[in-house]
């Protein structure tokens, strides 16, 4: 304390500046020496400074630095059960404990729910419930611990869930913005159930027992094939294309939970399943038993129409990456069952590319259709195919019609020409640098080139359009020329979307002008002679 009082030196009133002295002071000369009061004036002169310099000191004490104190064992312990217990020890005169706050790593809650649905969140946690609703498309739960499902309640359990935990309701279906549709989606509940009750605890909840105990570290990713299931759009882009994203970085270490399952699509699309697991689909409504696992996703990842964002990866995967998987797939004889003791084969990382020299008449698809959007005039159609240098092949598509064999079509065609619906989704099976020409309705642009155009041009396909002319469409017969509903269609679409598919697209038929399409065609043809030139400099160049 003396040094301390030393170190501060403060100021003292000056009829007492030499108190610390060992003799006292001598006495002024008009005072007498002696006397009761002169000895009290002096006392009260050395007590006064003491008392103000007491003050002083402990009010200086109280000013330090916390760097300068030493914390007791009482005190940390204290301290340690605060929240901000890294912010005090960043101000604790120790280098060790400022790194270990600079190094500290992010916790599980501070995690976006995304980087464990796409796994990013590097190792996996226990007691993760969390649900990612900020995309427009689709809502995507996460769970990680025991996850145990209650099909009789159409529910999912997590037990020892994070504290705080609260249900959460998804429909696992990828058309999120159309309540209509997605009031016809079964809803998950996932329950978190805090603790781990079992019988001899004694009240809470009995853990459900495990009928199928899945593998540790083989996750679930449980999804819907209702809602527009059933047409072949649907089933590509809000279905197929969604689960791979969602699961191709599992290697087909993942068991697929399915809503409202239909068994004609498992026959319809088995091919592909087989690609993305090694086990069997589980029928999430019939199947009773419990399926216990250690990781669970409810929900798919969808990045837009027909399309797999490479950005968005965690790998770096795109469309060409779900070809090859539909090349594998349909290029060989199906099997009739998942077994989880078959190796998963490797995807290529680009599907197989044709010969670079193609036939002197290259191979030309025409899908047609039956009931609307129908080309009247197929057969001008066909002769001016075959004048422009093609061979054309007719398809009529059926619901039935087995997808290997459109595959096989298509895979082997240089051309696809189709009037935009559903069927032409089936350019998937096309290879890079063949061609696609849509033909185009009254009313249907934005459509014709979101939903085919701009995801074929991702695809590497050469894309042409073949606008319907007023004058071609039914509609001017049933309408008149002149009308706003075949002048202006933005009028009929700003009515919404049904609004607009009963007009343009349930009510309306073609007729090309064969002209004007055999210019596109010549134009179809300069393409595939410039895409094989390329292709056969690109051989020549690996070939060196």
């Amino acid at each position: 304390m003396m040094q301390l009082l030393q170190h501060h030196k403060p100021s003292a009133p000056s009829c007492c500046s030499s108190w610390i002295r060992r003799s006292p002071p001598p006495s002024p000369p008009h005072k007498k020496k002696g006397g009761g009061g002169g000895g009290r004036s002096r006392y009260a002169c050395r007590l006064v400074p003491l008392l103000v310099l007491t003050v002083y000191s402990v009010f200086t004490v109280l000013r330090i630095p916390s760097s300068s104190l030493v914390v007791n064992t009482a005190d940390s312990e204290r301290v340690e059960r605060r929240e901000d217990v890294e912010t005090l020890k960043t101000h604790l005169p120790s280098n060790q404990n400022s790194l270990e706050a600079r190094e500290e790593t992010r916790s599980v809650a501070s995690l976006p729910c995304s980087a464990f649905i796409n796994g990013e969140a590097g190792q996996r946690e226990e007691g993760v419930l969390c649900c990612d609703r900020s995309q427009y498309r689709s809502d995507v739960c996460y769970l990680c611990g025991d996850v145990r499902t209650d099909p009789s309640t159409s529910s999912v359990l997590l037990y020892n869930a994070p504290r705080g935990s609260a249900p959460e309701k998804v429909r696992p279906y990828t058309r999120k913005f159309e309540d209509g549709i997605m009031s016809t989606i079964d809803e998950v509940t996932i329950l978190p159930v805090l603790g781990a009750y079992n019988a001899s605890a004694g009240g809470g909840s009995l853990r459900r027992r495990c009928d199928v105990r899945h593998p540790r570290g083989v996750p679930a990713v449980v999804f819907s094939t209702g809602g527009y299931t059933g047409n072949v759009y649907h089933e590509f882009s809000d279905g197929l294309i969604p689960l791979f994203i969602t699961a191709q970085r599992f290697a087909g270490e993942v068991v697929f939970v399915v809503l409202e399952y239909h068994y004609w699509w498992l026959g319809r699309y088995g091919a592909v399943l087989e690609r993305l697991t090694n086990y069997k689909v589980v029928d999430f409504r019939y199947d009773r038993r419990v399926h216990c696992f250690s990781e669970m996703i409810v929900g798919l990842r969808i990045h837009g129409e027909l399309v797999v964002d490479p950005k968005l990866m965690p790998n770096g995967k795109s469309i060409k990456d779900f070809q090859a998987l539909l090349h594998q797939g349909y290029s060989r004889k199906p099997v009739s069952s998942f077994s989880s003791a078959e190796t998963p084969v490797p995807l290529p990382l680009a599907p197989p590319s044709r010969p670079c020299p193609r036939p002197a008449k290259p191979k030309l698809v025409i899908f047609i259709r039956k009931q609307n959007r129908v080309l009247l005039n197929l057969p001008h159609v066909v002769t001016a195919c075959r004048r422009a240098g093609f061979a054309p092949h007719v398809m009529n598509l059926r619901r039935q019609t087995p997808l290997p064999a459109i595959h096989a079509a298509l895979a082997s065609a240089d051309a696809m020409v189709a009037v935009h619906g559903a069927a032409v989704t089936h350019f998937l099976f096309m290879h890079p640098g063949s061609v696609l020409l849509q033909i185009v309705p009254v009313g249907l642009d934005w459509a014709a080139g979101a939903f085919y155009g701009k995801p074929a041009q991702q695809l590497g396909l050469g894309y042409l359009e073949y606008k319907v002319a007023p004058e071609e469409s039914s509609l001017a017969a049933e309408y008149g020329l002149n009308s706003t509903v075949v002048r202006d269609p933005s009028v009929i679409s700003s009515r919404g979307w049904w609004e607009m598919k009963k007009v343009y697209m349930d009510r309306q038929n073609v007729t090309v002008n064969i002209k004007r399409f055999g210019e596109l065609l010549r134009a179809a043809r300069l393409h595939l002679k410039n895409s094989t030139v390329a292709c056969a400099k690109g051989a020549s160049a690996a070939l060196r």
